[in-house]
């Protein structure tokens, strides 16, 4: 009997974007499940919208479409996360080059730390290439339409917190 693929799935996702997702969903065509991971401490400095409790169950309704796809949230190393879940992949989207760099540092050493964690990189669908979720924030925080690049879900949501 082969071993379950578990693919970890970190970020903030504040918010969760259909280029979240689709990186998400895609990831399921070569691990089993795929845990979406919202950090309590992010890696890079980001002003918050939503509490990780709000991005959890928002990610929830996003995904509960899908029972190979969970969320949960984490504080600490990501490869004692990953450990404690029994998985074997971490997934990281890459939009831009200069992503690449930072992205290669921490599979380094999240290699070093934990060697039989397999790091895969996936690019975004390209039209969802620009997207990220600090300019989703900004767009949404001064007024615009952000419709099309978040689900239902985190519309609600997004509506709901800056009043538009």
């Amino acid at each position: 009997m082969s071993e379950t693929k578990i693919a970890v799935y970190p970020g903030s996702f504040d918010p969760l974007t259909v280029g979240h997702e689709d990186i998400a969903r895609r990831s399921l065509k070569f691990a089993d499940r795929v845990i979406i991971a919202v950090a309590h401490h992010p890696t890079q400095y980001k002003d918050r919208l939503f509490s990780v409790e709000e991005r959890v169950a928002m990610i929830g309704e996003c995904f509960a479409d899908d029972p190979r796809i969970d969320v949960a949230h984490f504080s600490g190393l990501l490869v004692d996360f990953c450990a404690s879940r029994k998985a074997n992949i971490v997934v990281r989207g890459l939009r831009v080059v200069s992503d690449f760099e930072y992205e290669f540092q921490m599979a380094l050493m999240n290699r070093e730390l934990s060697p039989d964690l397999e790091m895969v990189f996936m690019t975004p669908a390209g039209e969802y290439t620009f997207l990220s979720a600090s300019l989703v924030r900004e767009i949404a925080s001064l007024g615009g339409d952000v419709s099309r690049f978040v689900s239902p879900p985190v519309l609600r949501r997004l509506k709901e917190r800056l009043r538009m």
